[in-house]
This record gives C-alpha cells, structure tokens and sequence, in this order.
C-alpha cells in the first residue's frame, strides 16, 4: 500500500539550524505523533510539506502526488490544524466560513454545520470571543469539510486546559477509524501521543532519531533503576541517557531484554513514557 505522506531525504538549510534528510513515511488509517523539543524542526516539516517553504534538498509526496507539482490536488485533500490560526477576528463563525469555503474544490456545506453541531461551536459568536479549545475545534471542523483525506496538526493542544485536550484528542481517536484518512500530530506534548499515536517519529536538532510503531518502541525500551555503584563504563555505554543523584541513577536503555542479562535483579525496570525517551535522547547524561 503506498503511503499517505512520504518524506525522503529532505533537507532545508537555515542560517543557525539544518533540516539533516529527514526521511519517515505514513500509512492511510494512522496517527503518527512528531515530536521533539522546541527548534527541533517540526514546524518546519510541516512548513515543507505544505510548501510554504521552499527546500533544499530531497523529496515529499502526498497520496503518492509530489507536493510541489501537484500542489492545488494535494492541498485539496489537506487539512491542517495549527497552534494559531489566522482568521479574522471581527468575523463570526458563519462569516469566516463564507471566506474559507471558496478556496476549497471540495467544500461541503452539510459537513461544516454538522461538525459545528457535534462540536457544539457557536456559529453566531465572533471568532475573538471564542476560547482556545473552540478555536482548535473550529479549525478542525474547516479542515474536516472539504474531505480531507491528511490531517497535518502543528501543536494543535498547545495552551488548552485538561478536559478540552481530553475531548480533542477523542475527537482525533474517532476520525481516525476511517481507514482511508491520515492524521500527522506534531506535538511536544508527549502525553496526548501516548493516548493517541499508532506511531512515532522523533526529531532533534534536525536529524530523525528514531519513526517507529508506539508500541514497538514502549515495549522494547527500558528505564533502569539502581545504585550508581553498579555503574561501570561498559555498563553506561549502554545507556542512551543517564541521571543520576545520592541516591542512585535513573537511565535509559533501548533494549530492556539486555539489561536484565548484565544486572539481573539488581535493578528495577520499568516501561517508560514517549517523554521520558524524547527528555533521555535530548539530555543524555545528568548529575542532579
């Protein structure tokens, strides 16, 4: 089956910071979760796939389609969703749609008033009156009314309190069960992909440390604890990051299985969260 988005080689050269040929691919029916810390290059991915910046180097197709040739038919088939959306302020829900409708080959009146319905958006309130979950929300129902096939999220839960990111995320879960859609959630908040991801792709400082299924990459890695005095150097080489304290350390292994074959039951494993694997690849060894 040939991807929903396709990412080869990509490069882009800024004066201070390298895109290194990225490379990661996503299947129809899936959430990849893209995370990374903050100037990682995430939004700049996301800027290249939309084609708002032009790259240096490398390759991107959209449902097969090359992003640059074929761009009017790809982002006709593009949603995306943003931390912050430009829209006019002054104008209501139901004026803003009257702007946006247009642009879109595929626009569908009865899709939009039913997603404002299920997302219970005010369509008579001015778009600065509404909260940040309704923004996020109305964003989604735009992105949802022309048939969009990719859903391309650059920090779409940024800034919203516990129950709205609850409900966007359930949202997200629900669309996703259409198994010809995509949805890209480009995000530093690790915990909504621990709810939502089907797979992840890690970014720092422009190279792809690791794309790979969310539960392939729970399951096999580790997070040790023990005292320090068992830590030798042949033993801390195996460690993708390491903290330690007075009271012993805490790391960060790929390979859980492995570790249990050198220290046995001298340490506790436990199965570590998407943060703690970006923080451990990000911060390496520690003494706090």
């Amino acid at each position: 089956m040939e991807p929903i988005l396709e990412v080869n080689q990509l490069k882009k050269q800024f004066k201070d910071f390298t895109l290194n040929d990225i490379s990661f691919s996503l299947e129809k029916g899936y959430i990849m979760g893209f995370i990374g810390p903050n100037g990682a290059g995430k939004s700049t991915t996301i800027k290249l796939i939309l084609n708002l910046l032009k790259k240096d180097g490398g390759e991107i197709k959209v449902f097969g389609l090359d992003n640059i040739k074929n761009e009017i038919e790809v982002k006709n088939r593009i949603g995306f969703v943003f931390d912050e959306n430009h829209y006019y302020e002054e104008l209501t829900i139901a004026e803003m749609k009257r702007v946006i409708a247009p642009l879109y080959k595929n626009w569908d009146d009865n899709d939009f008033a039913r997603y404002t319905g299920e997302f219970n958006l005010p369509t008579k309130k001015k778009i600065k009156d509404l909260s940040k979950g309704m923004k996020m929300k109305f964003s989604l129902a735009v992105a949802l009314s022309h048939h969009a096939d990719l859903l391309l999220m650059d920090e779409p839960t940024s800034g919203l309190d516990p129950v709205a990111r609850n409900e966007f995320l359930e949202i997200l879960s629900f669309l996703i069960q259409d198994e010809n859609k995509g949805i890209f959630f480009s995000t530093h908040i690790t915990s909504d992909l621990d709810k939502i991801a089907d797979f992840v792709t890690f970014i720092n400082d422009g190279n792809i440390v690791l794309s790979t299924a969310k539960d392939d990459l729970l399951d096999n890695y580790g997070l040790v604890k023990g005292g320090t005095e068992l830590l030798n150097q042949n033993l801390r080489s195996k460690f993708i990051g390491i903290k330690e304290n007075q009271f012993g350390f805490v790391g960060l292994i790929k390979d859980k299985q492995q570790i249990k074959q050198f220290l046995n039951h001298h340490v506790v494993v436990e199965k570590p969260t998407l943060e703690d694997i970006m923080l451990f690849y990000t911060r390496g060894a520690q003494n706090v």
